[in-house]
């Protein structure tokens, strides 16, 4: 009653903000939308990396008053397309994050300034104030290296000499407190579970992992090395022979120039032309005037990033800002896109580590079904395709992935943690009641399962895994056999993917396009038209909170100004209840490596 108490109050406050507040905001709203400043004429934009990446928008239009909105590697490289033949821009200027970035989006950016350099006939600076060694930071030396100069900052330092990955392990902790982990998995190079089953990398587990950062390294350092013409053996001595300081970097040749942040921009602005101006990227994608609309054939494109969950997305926070892929969703936008008499074929964006088995099943019928319409569905691999992200790209027409996306885990892992043992050192008995067969009371947690109930459990792992193994099969017209031999699990990079014919071809978002017009028998120029995007901010909220757009735009507008905290924490509080009503069981999920 109290909550529901303070529940009312604060709409009430809310509605009678809403009297003076809503106007003041309509007014607000409409001059800044009214006439957009104009792009300077002779302009500079300004990227800067240093705050992350999504590989997508999100598709939360409110996700950015929650902290996650920041820019996406889509977002980026659609902009830099417009940007290379708009007059006013002369050159970009790209401020490099110090630590690791995730190498499919380092991949992707540097086909976008390459692509930008070699169209646009124009220069783009990247400025880096150290890389150290934190996460996949050669794929950040990679991406500076793609540059027309590569600057740092004076006295900083260049550590990108290797990579590492670390994990921690909790067995000797759960066995000195009684806590037991109770899974299956399928097979030895399934390790999402390792760290609760193990104290030490086990020898699969060591294997995967060394392969894919092997494969990632030497991609890193063998396209810097070609992009700033060196022998990549030598690259990889220099580079391992670190660390260095700017001044010493600049000596052997690992970069270009020496210099403070402020000299890289005035360097650009002086190249760029008298009365030159910089520019933030984000403005010049919001002000720039968008291309005319391309006449001809259309290609959708329906994106997907993030964990895969059985459902529709609504009832969570409208300010969430984590990227999930709902089935629901992502399925009836390929369900539309086979339906639009006008789309003659489908690229289908994919960044994900996986999820559940039955949510990734019906978005791969949607993936089957675009192919029985004869419209071909090419698959864009993002920072991730693994697991479940593979299994919803298994039956496409082609997959296109970057030489350092983290794709395959073809496996399954389920378990449970036993706590009854842990609990009852501190007075807590968990005890259980249950009608109808054993199994029923099979994932409880006081105690593991016991002999029947793991028994029938691992038929079920056994099952998903056996389906997994055969869709994959049928997708790439590959024997079984030599399937079940490159799955148990293990991650594959997109390079080694492409060897094993798990992947077509290597390359970018609009490298995949192009296959999906070759496909299609498509020639010349095609119309890209987004499918299932983002909701507009009051669609969003209306789906959340279940009433008129009317009453949304009031309580939006009132959230808005009051700021009120127990609001958000509500809205938070429903999107978390509902991923904690996911069920316990299978999961086709991969591991997601620190970047």
């Amino acid at each position: 009653m109290k909550q529901f108490l303070m529940t009312v109050a604060g709409v009430f406050v809310g509605l009678v903000l809403f009297l003076v507040g809503v106007p003041f905001l309509l007014i607000v709203m409409a001059a800044s939308a009214a006439r957009p400043a104009p792009i300077p004429t002779h302009t500079v934009l300004q990227l800067d990396l240093r705050g992350g990446l999504s590989d997508q928008e999100p598709r939360n239009p409110f996700a950015a008053l929650g902290g996650g909105g920041g820019q996406s590697v889509m977002s980026i490289i659609e902009t830099l397309r417009r940007a290379e033949t708009d007059d006013k821009v002369e050159a970009v200027l790209v401020r490099l994050p110090e630590g690791g970035m995730a190498p499919a989006s380092a991949d992707e950016l540097r086909l976008a300034f390459k692509h930008f350099r070699a169209v646009g006939k124009k220069p783009i600076f990247a400025h880096s104030q150290g890389l150290y060694p934190s996460g996949l930071v050669t794929s950040t030396y990679m991406l500076g290296s793609a540059a027309s100069e590569f600057w740092m900052q004076p006295d900083s330092s260049l550590q990108a000499v290797g990579a590492a990955s670390e994990e921690m392990f909790f067995k000797r902790f759960f066995d000195k407190y009684g806590v037991k982990a109770d899974y299956e998995q399928r097979y030895e190079y399934k390790n999402a579970v390792n760290p609760y089953l193990y104290s030490d990398y086990t020898p699969a587990h060591r294997e995967s992992t060394l392969s894919w950062m092997g494969s990632v390294y030497a991609t890193a350092l063998t396209t810097a090395a070609q992009d700033r013409k060196i022998d990549p053996a030598a690259l990889v001595k220099t580079i391992e022979a670190g660390p260095y300081s700017a001044e010493e970097a600049k000596a052997k040749g690992l970069i270009d120039r020496v210099g403070q942040v402020k000299d890289a921009q005035d360097a650009m602005l002086s190249r760029a032309g008298k009365g030159a101006k910089l520019l933030d990227f984000d403005d010049y994608a919001a002000r720039a005037k968008k291309a005319p609309a391309k006449t001809g054939p259309t290609i959708a494109v329906v994106s997907a990033e993030g964990a895969i969950m059985t459902g529709s997305g609504e009832g969570g926070s409208p300010f969430g800002g984590d990227s999930t892929i709902y089935s629901d969703q992502v399925a009836k936008a390929l369900y539309d896109a086979i339906d639009d008499k006008d789309v003659k074929a489908i690229v289908f964006r994919v960044s994900s580590p996986g999820g559940s088995d039955t949510a990734s099943e019906q978005i791969l019928a949607a993936v089957k079904a675009a192919k029985k319409a004869n419209k071909p569905i090419v698959v864009s691999m993002g920072t991730y395709a693994a697991s479940g992200g593979y299994w919803i790209s298994s039956g496409a027409s082609a997959i296109v992935a970057e030489p350092t996306t983290l794709t395959g885990s073809i496996g399954v892992f389920g378990g449970k943690f036993a706590l009854g043992d842990a609990l009852a050192r501190f007075g807590v008995d968990v005890k259980q009641v249950h009608v109808g067969g054993d199994y029923a009371g099979a994932f409880g947690t006081g105690q593991g399962f016991t002999p029947d109930q793991r028994a029938r459990f691992a038929g079920w792992m056994d099952r998903i895994y056996a389906g997994f193994v055969h869709r994959v099969a049928e997708g790439r017209k590959l024997p079984e056999e030599r399937v079940r031999e490159i799955a148990k699990g293990r991650v594959w990079t997109g390079v080694q993917a492409k060897q094993l014919g798990l992947v077509d071809e290597l390359g970018g978002f609009y490298e995949a396009v192009d296959k999906a017009k070759s496909l299609a028998g498509i020639k010349g120029e095609v119309k890209l038209k987004k499918i299932g995007g983002s909701n507009s901010p009051f669609e969003a909220l209306e789906k959340v909170l279940g009433v008129s757009e009317t009453s949304v735009r009031t309580l939006a507008a009132s959230a808005w100004l009051l700021g009120d905290p127990r609001s958000q924490s509500i809205l938070d509080e429903m999107a978390k209840a509902r991923l904690r009503s996911t069920p316990s069981g299978a999961s086709v999920l991969a591991d997601t490596p620190v970047r």
